[in-house]
């Protein structure tokens, strides 16, 4: 594949929406799960939440308080946005009074803690968005879009923003959970990595159907070695992970990559989909923690290393959670998921400007000004 880059393309719309003038630079469409929500779940009915205390203690926009975010500060969308010129954070689509203008601004936020790739992923949780309706929600964007400025208009500024996509964590999580519908009666793991992939793939080209063109397709971080899975796998006090959770994220991963890679032959130059693979990013971070300047890379600052995991601030000290670590910036997890700011701000600068080991056939800084 021919891959042609250029020098920084800002793409600038001067448009007048009920005699408001703006201009379109940076923008993109977020879909995912938790590592990425950014506050979708805070108007839902659900036990995925993060908008109490601690969580949010470092996002300094909102003064220290929870916005939605799983983790102590900015997620790895947020921290991408900036660096690629983002004036604000793209809101989450569920907020109410978010005007459709905002789509052309920043972009739309449709992320949605325990979602997965699979419908039924996330049941336990009662309430979150899975993909499928991610993506039925930006259909709904595009048509406020297409309204206000025409079809042309909303074509251009999609095939400049830049689509992120990262789910599937809670896919394979609910697959080691045997007691959780619909996968107790479990199909073997080649067969479940290929239902993930396939109904992935299908989301992508409704993607591309409704005018997206340059994709950034996030693998699956190394979930065997999250608190939640070395609890669980009784690997604690040992400091392991679980290598039967990492390989059958590896093995995904694999499919992954060679599906993205497919898809770019059979589009040519009609879009672009970035493969980024956090796993490798985040399993050197967990192996060679002290060279990041990490002191911890196995417990959650907060929450504590035992179920329920619950990461809160009470009214008091006998009504929080646990002690919440003295220095955040020092810890590689902030719960028994999610990673810290500190972690996350490691993350995208590699997705950012990594070579085609992290991210292939480019990296985002690369994606962002490639000429479709």
């Amino acid at each position: 594949m021919e891959i042609r880059v250029v020098p920084a393309l800002v793409l600038i719309i001067t448009l007048s929406v009920n005699n408001v003038w703006f201009g379109v630079c940076y923008t993109a469409f977020v879909f995912g799960d938790s590592l990425v929500d950014a506050g979708n779940n805070n108007y839902l009915f659900t036990l995925s939440k993060a908008d109490s205390p601690p969580y949010g203690i470092d996002f300094s926009p909102s003064g220290g308080q929870p916005t939605g975010r799983f983790t102590n500060g900015r997620t790895i969308a947020d921290i991408v946005g900036e660096a690629l010129g983002g004036k604000s954070f793209p809101p989450p689509y569920l907020a109410p009074n978010i005007a459709a203008a905002t789509a052309f601004r920043t972009g739309i936020n449709y992320a949605s803690g325990a979602s997965g790739i699979l419908d039924q992923t996330g049941s336990l949780f009662i309430g979150r968005v899975p993909l499928r309706q991610q993506i039925n929600n930006f259909e709904q964007t595009r048509s406020y879009m297409v309204n206000m400025v025409g079809e042309n208009t909303t074509n251009i500024i999609l095939k400049n923003a830049i689509f992120s996509l990262t789910i599937g964590s809670n896919d394979v999580l609910n697959y080691f959970q045997p007691s959780i519908p619909p996968f107790s009666d479990k199909v073997s793991p080649t067969e479940f990595q290929d239902f993930m992939i396939s109904n992935l793939t299908m989301q992508l080209k409704e993607l591309h159907r409704l005018g997206a063109r340059k994709f950034v397709v996030v693998n699956i971080g190394p979930l065997g070695c999250i608190p939640f899975i070395r609890a669980i796998s009784l690997n604690i006090l040992g400091g392991k992970c679980s290598a039967k959770v990492n390989s059958l994220v590896r093995e995904y991963n694999k499919k992954l990559m060679e599906e993205l890679d497919q898809m770019n032959n059979n589009v040519g130059r009609n879009a672009m989909f970035v493969y980024a693979n956090s796993y490798d990013v985040f399993r050197e971070i967990i192996l060679n923690f002290p060279k990041y300047g990490f002191v911890n890379n196995d417990g959650p600052c907060c929450g504590g290393y035992f179920p329920p995991f619950l990461c809160f601030k009470g009214e008091n000290a006998n009504t929080n959670s646990s002690a919440l670590c003295d220095d955040r910036s020092k810890y590689v997890f902030w719960d028994a998921y999610h990673p810290t700011e500190a972690a996350n701000l490691i993350i995208a600068d590699k997705l950012l400007n990594g070579d085609k080991s992290v991210c292939y056939p480019m990296n985002i800084h690369q994606l962002y000004n490639y000429m479709i």
